[in-house]
C-alpha cells in the first residue's frame, strides 16, 4: 500500500496538535487538553496525555502503546495556537473529518507566521524606547533606547543562530546594550542610563515564559510550572548579568 494514502490514526492527529501548540509557546495544560478533546470527538474518550515543556506522552487508552514525542524547539507563534484552537473546535463540533484536521494541521506546522528580522528590529526599537518613556525617563533618552534595544535584539537573534544555548545568546546581547548604553551617556547623547538600559532590554524579558509558568503552576502542573519559571529565572539572571558587566566600565 502506498504510504501517502494511508489514513492518518487519531494519535498521530494528536500528537501533531500537540506539538505545534507546544513549540509555539502554549501552556501544557492548554496542550493537554486540546489532545485529549480531539481523541474524544472521535470516539476514544479515555485518552491520557502528559506534557512538560520538552516533550508529549499520549496514549489512546491504558492498553495501547503509549507515543513519545520530543520537543527541543520552542518560540513564541500565538497565530499557530490560535489556528489549532479552530482546528479543535471545528473537531469538536463535527465539521472536520480525521483527515481534514490532520491536513489541515500539517499546512499550520509547514506555514511561518513570523514577521521578517527587520520588522522584529524595529518593533524592537520602538518597544525600547516607549518603556524608557513609561518608566519616567525623559525624551533625550527615547533615541539611545531605541537604538540599544533594535541592537541587543539584533544581536541575540543572531548569536542564537551560532550557539544553541539561548542563554548565553540573552547575555551577549545584554552586554551589548549595557556598553552601548555607557557610550551614549559618555557621548552625552542621553540623560539618563539606567532609564535607557531598562526600556532596551524589555524585548529580551520572557514575559509570555514567566505568565505560562504561573499559569501551569495554577493548573496543578507543577513539574511544567516549575520548569518554565527556572527558565525565565535563568534567562532573567542573563540579562541581568550582562548589564552588569557592560556598565562594569563605568
Amino acid at each position: 500500500m502506498d504510504v501517502k494514502s494511508t489514513p492518518p490514526s487519531i494519535t498521530s492527529v494528536c500528537l501533531l496538535a500537540g506539538k505545534i501548540m507546544l513549540q509555539s509557546g502554549a501552556e501544557t495544560h492548554r496542550v493537554e487538553d486540546t489532545m485529549q478533546r480531539i481523541a474524544a470527538s472521535f470516539g476514544k474518550t479515555a485518552s491520557q496525555s502528559y506534557v512538560t515543556p520538552t516533550g508529549i506522552i499520549f496514549s489512546i487508552n491504558g492498553t495501547d502503546p503509549t507515543n513519545f514525542m520530543r520537543i527541543s524547539e520552542r518560540s513564541t507563534d500565538l497565530h499557530k495556537i490560535a489556528d489549532v484552537n479552530s482546528i479543535s473546535r471545528q473537531v469538536t463540533n463535527g465539521e472536520l473529518s480525521m483527515a481534514e484536521a490532520n491536513e489541515q494541521l500539517k499546512q499550520i506546522d509547514q506555514d511561518s507566521y513570523s514577521f521578517s528580522l527587520f520588522f522584529q528590529i524595529i518593533a524592537a526599537a520602538l518597544v525600547s524606547g516607549c518603556f524608557a518613556i513609561m518608566f519616567d525617563g525623559s525624551w533625550l533618552d527615547f533615541i539611545p533606547a531605541m537604538l540599544a534595544g533594535a541592537a541587543g535584539y539584533l544581536a541575540m537573534e543572531r548569536f542564537h543562530e551560532w550557539v544553541e544555548i539561548r542563554f548565553f545568546a540573552e547575555f551577549l546581547a545584554s552586554l551589548i546594550i549595557g556598553l552601548l548604553s555607557l557610550l551614549f551617556i559618555q557621548l552625552q547623547l542621553g540623560a539618563e542610563m539606567d532609564k535607557i538600559i531598562i526600556g532596551a532590554v524589555m524585548p529580551l524579558v520572557p514575559g509570555l515564559l514567566i505568565t505560562n509558568a504561573v499559569r501551569d503552576l495554577m493548573a496543578g502542573h507543577l513539574v511544567a510550572g516549575l520548569s518554565k519559571g527556572a527558565e525565565a529565572l535563568l534567562t532573567a539572571c542573563a540579562i541581568g548579568a550582562g548589564i552588569a558587566v557592560g556598565i562594569s566600565f563605568v
